[in-house]
């Protein structure tokens, strides 16, 4: 597999014993496209905003894709510590129990009746499909400005993609949804991520994926395809 550009540690030669959730290292050729077609600044070689934008690709690689808290070369797995909008930060082990993947990035304190996508319900792989299956080309990510460098990086980030497959009972729309929220990474002496805090408004994204007609399950089931379980940003 040919070396990814924008992110380290996913096709190294000391990858080769890495544990990959869905077996494999994942391709990012679709969302790369995506990226190079979407993003709004071409940063610089070498300057701060490449690096940080590598940096979070590269995290964002490593937490959705790698099984083994130890695979992961981008942070310090005994140290790092992620929250979201304030609320109490947890550790890789605690945000396994949330359920992984998307799920603890959608935390809601909405009465579960009134919950579109219920972390509650989903698992690190159900919420992978479903985000996969709306995303078929992938969610993109790009930093439009970075505040401070390290040793404690603050950087404002968009997210986007195009709801081309069903959604939660809902019909693809085809339309770009986007996501911008701001992060902040704590790095430690050997530049390995530490703390993260996530600021964003989730029904940003899920609005977004709402926009669509309402389908019953025979329906939606003919039109999702059961995708491979390729990237994120």
């Amino acid at each position: 597999m040919d070396h990814d550009k924008y992110r380290s540690h996913l096709n190294d030669e000391g990858e080769k014993n890495a544990i990959w959730r869905f077996g494999a290292p994942p391709n990012y050729d679709a969302v790369n496209k995506l990226f190079e077609e979407g993003r709004t600044n071409v940063w610089p070689t070498g300057s701060l905003e490449e690096k940080v934008q590598n940096l979070v690709k590269t995290w964002e690689m490593e937490i959705f894709h790698k099984k083994s808290f130890d695979d992961n070369k981008s942070i310090d797995p005994k140290k790092y510590t992620v929250s979201l909008d304030g609320r109490q930060a947890v550790n890789l082990e605690e945000k396994r129990k949330l359920g992984g993947g998307y799920n603890f990035f959608l935390q809601t304190s909405l009465p579960e009746k009134l919950r579109v996508y219920n972390p509650a319900e989903e698992t690190a792989d159900s919420s992978h499909v479903a985000f996969t299956t709306a995303f078929p080309r992938g969610f993109a990510v790009e930093i439009l400005q970075v505040y401070s460098g390290p040793p404690v990086i603050v950087y404002k980030f968009r997210h986007w993609g195009y709801m081309e497959g069903p959604f939660k009972g809902h019909a693809p729309t085809g339309e770009m949804v986007e996501l911008f929220g701001i992060g902040i990474f704590e790095l430690d002496e050997q530049e390995k991520i530490i703390k993260i805090e996530f600021f964003f408004d989730r029904g940003e994204l899920l609005g977004g994926l709402l926009r669509g007609a309402s389908l019953d399950s025979s329906t939606e089931a003919a039109v999702s395809t059961c995708p491979i379980l390729r990237n994120t940003g």
